[in-house]
């Protein structure tokens, strides 16, 4: 078995930062959708402007919000307007094909590669 990328947000810029919350990343549901990430799913996130990676897990932000919010611990890994990248993975025998989305500086999605 191999850990292979399975979704990921490429280049989505953080909209909140939470540091007073339980823990987690919220993601647009829109998003979520055309990535195929799921609600509760285990994610690696990396920031691309501090460098900084962490694992946390998904809940679910208002459909059509654009937010990416960094909540919890994580949040002083992440601020406002920096941009990160979000991962889900997939345990396989297989090679699999990634769906990754290419989102603007408001989070929409511009492109997708499957």
């Amino acid at each position: 078995m191999r850990s292979l990328l399975r979704s990921k947000i490429h280049r989505a810029t953080v909209t909140e930062a939470r540091l007073d919350y339980e823990g987690s990343i919220s993601i647009d549901v829109d998003l979520l959708e055309k990535s195929g990430i799921w609600i509760g799913e285990k994610v690696l996130v990396a920031n691309v402007d501090t460098g900084s990676r962490f694992e946390t897990y998904v809940l679910p932000a208002d459909r059509g919000s654009g937010t990416i919010a960094i909540n919890g611990a994580a949040a002083h890994l992440a601020k406002p307007g920096h941009k990160v990248i979000i991962m889900a993975f997939e345990l396989s025998d297989e090679p699999i094909t990634a769906k990754v989305i290419l989102v603007d500086r408001d989070n929409r999605v511009k492109r997708e590669i499957n």
